[in-house]
């Protein structure tokens, strides 16, 4: 009795129709294949893309964390999975996909062979479930509201109940921040780390060594940032340490030290008056690294970042000036806030916006406080004013 034969599906066609992107490169990473439902999402032709570097198709984020990650991984187990990744459409808009790969040996060749998916469909599901979650808490509270208003002998105990429910959930934003903003950097550390401790050092891991120390700065100013406002939101406040000082000398070593952590920029300094003044100097260099770190980000780095320290009878003024876009009004009401930035214009600065909430709480420790003026001819200018001595006297509004 003869049984019925199926035909196999062609090969090609598998390859070409998959339901997900697929990409073959050659160890350097130049494309030597692209199927037809990879092209058809970047828009461009099979042809168009062979031989391109893929670092090509990365944004520059996504260029550093190719170098530092998942590229020396693919060399060292030979796979990767789940990567997420933007990938830049030809016409320049950003697509997320998700990357799996494994390495592969062929007649003497190393082969990386990537598959692509798109996350549209898990991003939906991610926000709908961080939305019934939402839900879940706010009915949380509304019963947490309605057994206190019924046992009112219990209001102080319903009060602190809700306080530190409320301090719980800030806690678990801020490990939800801290888990995605330092996840790349402290991954860069790692990946760098192991391969230069391999052997020699060649050009690459030259190039590695300055990802670590960019990673490190970054990593240790975000995680800097967030113990201080720990500290602020369970009511401790920042303390300072007062230490006399030549206010002139100690803000031209704090610009000297600047320099080289933003060697991509040029940093002037002013000083108009001299003298000794008693303010906490760590806090005082982290104001001034906050407001330039700040100054670099948003401003425009063709032109200076400007410095200036003025010493008046009983005052100290600290103000760092950029040439960048003007900070709308609206937006200068909330700078000041925690988790508050303004547009990604650098990714490689990017913080979780607390920097400028630490410089006006440390100004407020002091007895003083921040302002900013911005404007479309004379740039922006944060001006941080003090008491010459440390909480010797709140400084007129």
């Amino acid at each position: 009795m003869a049984s019925d034969v199926v035909a196999a599906p062609d090969l090609v066609e598998l390859f070409e129709g998959a339901p997900c992107g697929l990409v073959v490169t050659d160890e350097d990473g130049r494309i030597l294949r692209a199927n037809r439902t990879f092209c058809d999402w970047l828009g461009y032709t099979d042809a168009e893309l062979s031989g391109m570097p893929f670092q090509n198709l990365l944004t520059v984020g996504g260029r550093i964390f190719h170098q530092t990650h998942w590229a020396p991984l693919m060399r060292l187990q030979g796979s990767v999975a789940e990567v997420k990744l933007s990938i830049v459409h030809r016409d320049r808009r950003q697509i997320i996909m998700l990357l799996n790969g494994v390495r592969r040996e062929h007649e003497g060749k190393v082969y990386n062979e990537l598959a692509f998916f798109g996350t549209a469909d898990r991003d939906k599901y991610e926000r709908e479930l961080l939305k019934a979650r939402k839900a879940a808490e706010d009915l949380l509270q509304e019963k947490i509201a309605a057994e206190a208003a019924l046992r009112l002998a219990q209001a102080e105990l319903s009060e602190a109940y809700e306080t530190a429910q409320r301090r719980a959930t800030f806690a678990e934003q801020m490990v939800a921040i801290v888990s995605h903003d330092l996840k790349n950097p402290l991954t860069g550390i790692k990946m760098a780390t192991d391969l230069l401790a391999r052997g020699q050092r060649t050009a690459q891991e030259s190039r590695l060594l300055q990802h670590v120390g960019d990673s490190v700065q970054r990593a240790t100013r975000m995680i800097a940032d967030l113990l201080d406002l720990t500290v602020i939101r369970v009511g401790r406040g920042i303390s300072v340490n007062p230490i006399e000082v030549d206010l002139r000398t100690f803000i031209g070593h704090c610009v000297d030290e600047l320099r080289v952590a933003f060697p991509g920029a040029e940093l002037g300094h002013r000083s108009n008056g001299s003298g000794l003044v008693a303010l906490d100097n760590d806090r005082l260099f982290q104001v001034i690294g906050n407001l330039t770190a700040n100054s670099v980000a948003y401003g425009d780095n063709a032109r200076p970042v400007t410095i200036t320290s003025a010493l008046d009878v009983g005052t100290v003024s600290i103000s760092v000036h950029n040439f960048g876009p003007v900070i709308p009004e609206a937006q200068r009401t909330r700078l000041f806030e925690p988790l508050t930035r303004g547009a990604d214009v650098h990714a490689d600065l990017r913080s979780v916006g607390l920097g400028l909430f630490i410089v006006r709480e440390i100004a407020r420790a002091h007895g003083g406080d921040v302002s900013v003026v911005s404007d479309a001819v004379e740039g922006t200018t944060f001006t941080v004013r003090l008491p010459r001595r440390a909480g010797e006297a709140s400084l007129p509004g």
